[in-house]
């Protein structure tokens, strides 16, 4: 494979939350770790990483812009949360999330970021509403389509009606991985035997899961099987993901700004046990994807009963495949 393309790499610093909790990285860790494997696209969370948020100094801005400098980084994204339910005992108002949304693009437009992830609760009027803005702070806001969403829910139906109606070039999505998750992730399988799971019956819903027909009656069959609450909760788990044809991109590619590159566990021989990401990236390549690769790991959160938590060297092994795939190497 040739470098015919312009896909670049880089991190969520989601990915190192377990080492920023534990306090065994700093911000500058993250963003220097991400830079030695050349995945110089950083994404941002605010709310975990940036203490004082949404009331930042001036001075926390300039050191993160002297930390992209010194380590030859570029701010991608910055992960927008909205808090409908910030008023007890009431929702917010449109004024209240407009503002809060337009509080974000401000944030995220001096950080450097041109993408701001939207959480998937935000109503599509509200985007709507924040296009000019997006386009006064030259930030596009794309919505991120999570499991269990996928482009066919209603609800990612009535965004993208939206956004064609409006038609502005700062409004898109933002397409997460977990959406193409062609088997169970076997560290999750594996933590519900570890609590204690029936392992035949953790292998029988991990193959009614590959066959991608949807649960039917799967809680039903395990009952039959002698299930006992693990294996009901692991059932009922599997309602809540999804798999997407990775060629499904292609006709939402003009609109996809950026693409957090989920995963769960990377195996020694560098490929991803549960996303299919050779099939990912060549659909990428083909459709003349222009934006970031964004590694974002989560299996810290199901080994970590049992193991020691690298996520370093998790979004590494990551880094290594996407090079392959890429053509980088």
């Amino acid at each position: 494979m040739t470098n015919s393309h312009a896909i670049k790499r880089g991190v969520s610093l989601y990915s190192f939350q377990e080492e920023y909790f534990l306090r065994k990285m700093s911000l500058e860790d993250c963003i220097a770790a991400s830079a030695k494997m050349g995945a110089l696209g950083i994404e941002s969370i605010a709310e975990q990483m940036m203490p004082g948020f949404p009331n930042l100094p001036e001075p926390f801005y300039k050191k993160w812009h002297a930390w992209m400098e010194q380590y030859g980084a570029t701010p991608t994204c910055h992960d927008m949360f909205l808090d409908i339910k910030k008023y007890k005992g009431r929702l917010m108002t449109d004024d209240e999330m407009l503002d809060s949304v337009i509080r974000d693009l401000k944030h995220a437009n001096r950080l450097g970021c041109t993408v701001m992830r939207c959480i998937v609760n935000t109503p599509p009027e509200i985007m709507a509403k924040a296009a000019p803005f997006a386009e006064q702070h030259n930030v596009r806001m794309g919505l991120e389509i999570h499991a269990p969403f996928n482009f066919e829910h209603e609800w990612i139906q009535r965004h993208l009606e939206t956004y064609y109606k409006v038609g502005s070039p700062y409004l898109g999505v933002i397409a997460d991985m977990g959406i193409c998750e062609k088997r169970f992730p076997r560290v999750r399988s594996d933590r519900y035997i570890r609590r204690g799971a029936h392992p035949h019956i953790v292998q029988y819903i991990c193959d009614v899961y590959a066959q991608h027909d949807g649960p039917k009656n799967l809680v039903e069959d395990v009952k039959k099987m002698g299930a006992n609450e693990l294996d009901l909760a692991m059932a009922n788990d599997i309602q809540h993901m999804t798999f997407v044809s990775p060629r499904r991109l292609l006709e939402f590619l003009p609109i996809i700004f950026h693409v957090h590159a989920k995963f769960y566990e990377m195996l020694d021989n560098y490929t991803e046990y549960s996303i299919p990401y050779d099939e990912v990236v060549a659909v990428l390549i083909e459709g003349g994807y222009r934006g970031y690769l964004s590694s974002e790991y989560e299996g810290n959160r199901h080994i970590q009963d049992a193991f020691e938590v690298d996520s370093v060297e998790q979004v590494r092994r990551q880094q290594v495949m996407f090079k392959r795939l890429l053509g980088e190497e």
